[in-house]
């Protein structure tokens, strides 16, 4: 790779993917920081990154904020932790203001946290972008239908306004795609509007290879609708209303991503959407290359998804630490250390295996174009 190839790849695409998963990443330890804070948690070390030391600065508190080499992902790391994964280290569990000193209730708090702020940024941005600049989304009218498609097979028609897919209201057109993505070969109702009035047909969303905006080759479940010039409409709305529709969203994309992970292991839903860090930086570049605003939205997104996974029963993940916990509540006491140790292992490897395989997904759909 010629070096002015080089600096196109860095400025385009791993610039914008590290400056969305940092400001990510800040906010989610930023969650376990300050909970940790009012609770008399004694921090450490708030690393943004892992491995060697860049730069840093120790606070009037002891704290270490820093900036590591490997720009992955951060950790806040308490005093008595035996690691930057929070693996508790008994030695010191009665330290004064350490982490395994504190009620049941005041560390799931800490724990919590950092997914709550996820959360929170994400309503936060997405609630400022809907107010400020409104809504824009396409008008959910099919202004062609497939020749031989499912939705023809239907009797859906050129010009019917989709009102529902298998229950779920439509107020887009991405969101016909957003609902039958986890649908494939899934007879599922159709509800649309034709000359005022309501018609349910039947339809299975069926296997297409697409190109996207991008040009990237994917295979997809698809109705065959088509918007052949696309009808975009702004929604406004207002400072409350906002908040509504951010909520509505969050919700949106939560309820979205379980039904993908339940998808997966039932068959329905390819594994193939799987991401890695690859994929990641492939679609930061993308929105970047479109503006600042889409990659704000990026971010948003980005943040909900890091929120969701980082809630998952996974030892080792935050998720994992609280399924401990309710552990420890319901059995009036922790689990031992032992027992912790083997859950952080089967953790890590679970979560490395994870990452492992969207790395390589991401590779085959490079290679595939």
């Amino acid at each position: 790779m010629t070096l002015p190839a080089l600096l196109s790849l860095l400025q385009g695409t791993v610039l914008p993917f590290l400056v969305v998963l940092l400001v990510v990443v800040f906010v989610h330890e930023l969650g376990h920081f300050w909970v940790a804070r009012r609770v008399g948690v004694a921090v450490s070390t708030f690393s943004i990154g892992f491995g060697p030391e860049l730069f840093g600065r120790t606070d009037s508190k002891g704290t270490r904020w820093r900036v590591a080499a490997i720009p992955l992902g951060g950790y806040v790391k308490f005093i008595d932790d035996m690691n930057a994964a929070s693996v508790p280290n008994g030695e010191q569990a009665t330290v004064e203001g350490s982490f395994q000193s504190k009620s049941l209730a005041a560390r799931a708090a800490v724990v919590a946290a950092g997914p709550f702020a996820n959360f929170l940024f994400a309503i936060a941005v997405l609630s400022t972008l809907f107010y400020v600049y409104g809504r824009p989304y396409l008008a959910p009218i099919a202004q062609e239908v497939t020749v031989g498609s499912p939705a023809e097979a239907a009797g859906i028609r050129a010009g019917d306004r989709v009102v529902s897919v298998d229950g779920y209201g439509v107020d887009s057109f991405e969101d016909i795609q957003r609902i039958i993505v986890l649908r494939r070969n899934v007879d599922i109702p159709i509800e649309v509007e034709r000359d005022g009035q309501r018609l349910v047909f039947n339809a299975t969303p069926r296997d297409t290879e697409i190109t996207d905006a991008f040009g990237h080759k994917q295979t997809v479940p698809v109705l065959g609708l088509k918007q052949t010039k696309p009808s975009v409409e702004i929604r406004s709305f207002t400072p409350w209303g906002a908040v509504g529709e951010a909520l509505h969203e969050t919700a949106s994309i939560v309820e979205t991503s379980l039904s993908g992970v339940a998808g997966m292991f039932s068959g329905r839903t390819s594994t193939s959407q799987i991401s890695g860090p690859i994929g990641i930086a492939q679609i930061s570049g993308q929105m970047a290359s479109l503006g600042f605003l889409p990659l704000i939205n990026l971010a948003a997104i980005l943040s909900i998804s890091i929120g969701l996974i980082n809630l998952f029963p996974i030892p080792l993940l935050d998720g994992g630490h609280l399924a401990f916990y309710a552990l420890e509540a319901v059995r009036g006491r922790p689990l031992s250390e032992r027992a912790q140790e083997i859950g952080f292992g089967i953790g890590l490897a679970l979560v490395l295996g994870l990452m492992a395989f969207g790395v390589i997904n991401d590779v085959a759909k490079l290679a595939t174009g």
